[in-house]
């Protein structure tokens, strides 16, 4: 969902600082969520800012380059290796703090497929 509008949290902003009207009656006004209005308005009070906070993260993988060889020397002697077990090796070979769905990104993005013994 996309951030609320500058305008319509000035309007907020505006209508809560001239008191017409309570925070629940401001969310009904407005038709956004007591939540919305409760948070937006804290933020104000704390950082003077009713821009919206930035959405969404830093999607770029924290392995590369030489990273990426030793990943697929990882996967290459050991086909069957579990996705934990990849993430321990990173973190004591190289000291790279990656989470489980970040290996698993870079293994298909560089197309390394494992197999499972069954």
């Amino acid at each position: 969902m996309a951030a609320y509008s500058l305008d319509l949290r000035q309007r907020i902003l505006t209508a809560w600082q001239n008191q017409e009207n309570t925070q629940r009656g401001l969310a009904k006004r407005f038709k956004v969520s007591l939540s919305f209005v409760r948070d937006f308005l804290r933020r104000y009070r704390q950082t003077n800012e009713i821009a919206p906070k930035p959405q969404g993260g830093d999607r770029r993988s924290k392995i590369k380059g030489e990273d990426e060889e030793l990943l697929k020397k990882i996967v290459a002697e050991q086909n069957d290796i579990y996705l934990r077990e990849i993430q321990e090796k990173l973190q004591k070979e190289k000291g790279i703090e990656v989470s489980i769905s970040g290996v698993s990104r870079t293994l298909t993005r560089l197309e390394l497929g494992r197999k499972k013994k069954h």
